[in-house]
């Protein structure tokens, strides 16, 4: 099986810390737990990349051929549209400003971003606009 040669010398990294773990009977304990530690976090850090799926509970919808955005954020087409969504008991909305879901209290009628990021797109957008006059 051929490896690529990031993942080999991350590979060899990881055996020459065990080596270091094992040989060093004499070492200071200290030591020993860095190397250990680092050992663990070389190996855990290898990464995989993770199924995609619906941030909202018991949503079953297979997101790996959805759109790059609904993946990144985690939330799939319909509940990034839906109206409304059921979710620790409280009534909430995807926020295509902040990509989180926020009460639907916090939203203005239909609107998809709530008033929090509205108001400071606006306040932005107006002093872009007196620094032109």
């Amino acid at each position: 099986m051929e490896t690529s040669k990031a993942e080999g010398k991350r590979i060899a990294k990881v055996a020459m810390l065990a080596e270091e773990e094992e040989g060093g009977k004499d070492e200071d304990v200290k030591n020993k737990k860095r190397a250990s530690t680092l050992t663990l976090i070389r190996v855990s850090s290898a990464g995989g990349s993770t199924q995609p799926y619906c941030q909202v509970q018991d949503c079953p919808v297979d997101m790996t051929g959805a759109k790059p955005y609904h993946r990144r954020h985690k939330v799939c087409e319909f509940h990034a549209k839906a109206p409304e969504i059921l979710v620790a008991g409280l009534q909430q909305r995807f926020c295509q400003q902040c990509s989180r879901f926020h009460e639907v209290s916090e939203f203005d009628g239909a609107k998809r971003s709530c008033r929090g990021r509205l108001a400071k797109h606006n306040e932005r957008r107006r002093k872009g606009s007196n620094d032109s006059l």
